[in-house]
This record gives C-alpha cells, sequence and structure tokens, in this order.
C-alpha cells in the first residue's frame, strides 16, 4: 500500500496506542451551515411536536410495540398490517440507497438524527460554554480548578437535562403522549417501572452525545459501511480537487504576491482549516472516507480561507470523482434509473395497499378441536371465534353477519347485534347453520359478509366442516 493510503489502515479518532483520540471541531460557519441550521431545526422541531399533534383522535407518529398500536402521519396502523409496515421499511432503505448513489452520504450531514442532535444542539452548548476549538483544547489540558469544574459541570449538567427531554420525547413515540402526560400528572412513584425506563434511555442518550459521539457514525452506524458498496465515481460527495489544489508540485503555504502556477504549486495552502473544522476528525484532502458523514463544514471553511488569499472558491465542493477527474456532469446512470424503478414500483404497491386496506378487519375460524353438530331436518352447524379490528376512530355500530356464499343462518351466542369501539378489538362466537343440501363437499368455503347498520363494511372466509357423505 503506498505511503500515502495508510490513513486507510485506521481511524481518525484513535490514536497509535488504540486510545481515544478527542475530536475538538472547530465552530463551523457559512453558506452551507446556514442552510444546515435550517433544516435540522425544522427537523427538531418536527421530531419534539409529532408525539403530541393529533389527527382525528390519532397521535400523528405512535410506535407503541407493546399494545401493538402504531400510527404514521395519523394513519392508524394494527399487526394485520404488518406488511404494510414491512413494505415502508423497504421504500426507505431503498430512497436512502438511491440518495447514497447520488449524493453519497448527505443523509448523514442533513437529516440524521444523531448529527443533528449532536452538531446543532450539544456541540452549540459546548461552544457557548467552553468557547471555539483552542479554548477546548486548553481547558481540557488544564488542570482541575474552579474555572474548568464550573464549565464542565455547568455543561454535563445542561447535557443531562436535554438528555431527559429527548427520553421524554422518545418516550412518547412508544407509550403514547397522552399516556406520557398521565404518567407525569400522576406522579413518577405510581409508575416506577417507566421512570426507571425513562433514566435508562437518558443516560444512552447522555451517554452518546456526551462521550460517544463521533464514534456512533465512524464504528456503530452500518450506513458508514453501506456507503462503501453504494459509492461510485459518478456520485456527488464532498471531494477535495486534488487536481487543482496539488498542481504540479503539490500543495504550499500561502505568501503573498508570489505566482504559485508558475511554481507549480495548487491552489491548496496547507492551512488544514478543513481538517480543524471536521467533527469526525478526518483530512478531506486525502480523498472520500468512511468517517466523511457530508456535513460541509470543510466546503464553509475552505471557501472562506479562498476567499481571504483572492483565489477562486469551490476547492472543496460537492462533486463527483469523474467531475475532478474529466469535468463530466451529472447523468442519470443506468444504476440510478434502477434504483428509481424499484422505488416507484414499490410506493405504487403501498400505495394500492393502502386503498385496499379496509378500516375494519375480520377474521373467522373454527373453534380448534370441534367438529361438526348435526341437527334437526338435515342442518350441519360448526361453530366459530371471531375477531374484528376497528382501525378507525369512530365506533362501528349494529354489526351483523350474512352469509353470502350459501344459504344458511349465522347465530350469535349473545342473540343481538354489538358494537365495535373505536381503535378497538370484538372478540366472540358464532354458529353457522347449513342445509346439507347446499354443501358441496366436506370443507365448503365459505363467504361471510360483515354489516353495520345493513351496510356490507367488510367480507371475509371460512371454511365449514360436515359429513363427507353430503358433498
Amino acid at each position: 500500500m503506498a505511503a500515502d493510503e495508510k490513513f486507510r489502515d485506521s481511524i481518525g479518532t484513535i490514536d497509535t496506542d488504540g486510545k481515544r483520540a478527542w475530536v475538538f471541531p472547530k465552530k463551523p460557519s457559512g453558506k452551507f451551515y446556514n442552510y444546515r441550521k435550517i433544516v435540522s431545526y425544522t427537523l427538531l422541531l418536527f421530531l419534539l411536536v409529532s408525539p403530541f399533534i393529533k389527527i382525528k383522535g390519532n397521535q400523528f407518529i405512535l410506535f407503541n410495540v407493546i399494545d401493538r398500536r402504531f400510527n404514521i402521519f395519523g394513519f392508524p396502523f394494527w399487526p394485520q398490517d404488518f406488511h404494510l409496515v414491512v413494505i415502508s421499511m423497504i421504500i426507505g432503505v431503498v430512497f436512502i440507497a438511491l440518495f447514497t448513489v447520488a449524493f453519497g452520504r448527505i443523509f448523514c450531514g442533513w437529516m440524521c438524527p444523531q448529527t443533528i442532535f449532536l452538531e446543532m444542539v450539544f456541540r452549540r452548548i459546548e461552544y457557548w460554554i467552553e468557547g471555539d476549538r483552542g479554548a477546548q483544547m486548553r481547558l481540557d489540558k488544564q488542570k482541575w480548578n474552579a474555572d474548568k469544574i464550573r464549565k464542565r459541570v455547568t455543561k454535563w449538567i445542561i447535557f443531562f437535562i436535554i438528555s431527559f427531554i429527548i427520553a421524554n420525547v422518545f418516550l412518547a413515540y412508544l407509550i403514547s403522549s397522552d399516556t406520557l402526560i398521565k404518567y407525569i400528572t400522576d406522579g413518577p412513584l405510581l409508575h416506577t417501572s417507566t421512570i426507571i425506563s425513562l433514566l435508562i434511555f437518558t443516560a444512552v442518550f447522555y451517554f452518546v452525545f456526551a462521550w460517544f459521539r463521533e464514534q456512533v457514525c465512524i464504528i456503530a452506524c452500518p450506513y458508514g459501511r453501506m456507503q462503501g458498496v453504494l459509492l461510485d465515481n459518478k456520485s456527488i460527495v464532498v471531494a477535495y480537487d486534488h487536481k487543482r489544489g496539488e498542481g504540479q508540485n503539490g500543495r504550499k503555504k500561502f505568501r503573498k504576491n508570489e505566482d504559485r502556477t508558475a511554481l507549480g504549486h495548487g491552489d491548496c495552502i496547507d492551512c488544514a482549516q478543513c481538517v480543524n473544522v471536521c467533527p469526525t476528525g478526518i483530512d478531506i484532502r486525502n480523498g472520500t472516507q468512511l468517517e466523511c458523514v457530508n456535513c460541509t463544514a470543510c466546503i464553509d471553511e475552505c471557501n472562506t480561507i479562498m476567499e481571504k488569499v483572492n483565489l477562486p472558491k469551490g476547492l472543496i465542493r460537492y462533486a463527483s470523482e469523474d467531475n475532478i477527474e474529466k469535468k463530466a456532469k451529472f447523468k442519470f446512470t443506468p444504476r440510478l434509473k434502477g434504483y428509481s424503478a424499484v422505488l416507484i414500483i414499490l410506493i405504487g404497491l403501498l400505495i394500492g395497499m393502502l386503498f385496499l386496506r379496509n378500516d375494519l378487519e375480520a377474521n373467522i375460524l373454527r373453534l380448534p378441536g370441534q367438529l361438526y353438530e348435526h341437527k334437526e331436518g338435515s342442518i350441519i352447524s360448526n361453530v366459530y371465534t371471531f375477531k374484528l379490528v376497528n382501525k378507525t376512530t369512530e365506533d362501528v355500530t349494529d354489526v351483523s353477519f350474512k352469509l353470502l356464499s350459501h344459504k344458511g343462518t349465522i347465530k350469535l351466542v349473545t342473540h343481538k347485534n354489538f358494537n365495535v369501539p373505536a381503535q378497538e378489538l370484538a372478540e366472540g362466537t358464532l354458529f353457522i347453520e347449513i342445509n346439507n343440501a347446499a354443501l358441496n363437499g366436506d370443507k365448503d368455503k365459505l363467504k361471510i359478509g360483515v354489516y353495520s347498520n345493513n351496510k356490507l363494511v367488510e367480507t371475509t372466509t371460512a371454511r365449514f366442516l360436515a359429513p363427507r357423505s353430503y358433498k
């Protein structure tokens, strides 16, 4: 391996002794950083308020695994709709893969909750309390005096409070905001298991954002490894224009009034500001690396330096390797077309399934271990259990069953119609009685209609057991 490629044998946050090399990034600023702040705080606002928004009585987003209740954009989903959730997750994976092929890890730098919380919340608080890169490095080496204790303890307390708030919001997604508010008003002593879970979540978030930090993106997150498979020479990533930056004789420190072109040096003045501002501690001039999250901090910093030394901006920019090497423009490649086609098909499939999804889910099954009963007048009777799931926010009233495929009767054990409350499950037992003359075999397939106020709202099927002699 070439000497200049040895950096790929290790990661920038681990030193030669195998210990953690703490990253003290310079506070970013510039056009892209301002855009990122707008995107980040919009997504943060969405994350914080979504559990408390209701649409027709449904929480906007809910992932209640314990009670098996899920809401996505206000639409309720039940375990019976799990196939829709699976397809939605596959669509998400294909969508991210498509954007990775086209634009690299743009999701990581602009939309990932880990990056948003770390860079736009925790590190900004750190800059406010401890100062910029240089001040933080001096504070780290400083002995534990009153000033260091005051700054560090203040930072840790604020970090813990924010982690506690994040844990509460996270819990609202899992148990619903109404339940969370009820637990808060009841008092933590009445819900010890919940407060213990809340403190565990708080500790995890505190550990991640106060200490583990960029290691999540570099070590724990599998997406960084996935990008190595998905990226190619045509993918647009945050890239250093080595042809322009290195020239024939490499980079060189800036000196006034010198002719860098005549000396054969590129536009890179080797100021290392792109390295100092990087939140994962890499040198973007080494090329595409798995640690790079495409946060654009190096673009802003390099553009600022280029402006100061009267050189063209864009030495570090969004570009593909082909764009740098061959000045090739972005093209919609066959690979991108393939991913797009798969994505369109999956979205179409999901939309179709959503339109076919019934508001009332009905399941009628023969009671296990029970045979048929032979009654007077050649009547064959089977006993069934039924489950009706109301997926809407309104009660389904005056529910009854009717046979659609055969002549016969359906008798409820309660001997009366019933209601299915909103977002609830109704269960019961019923008997189906059919004359043997209407049966075609020992296991006829019945079609059963579910009616509400004499209006057909759902159909389902069930098997009917009869003596073989009545085929």
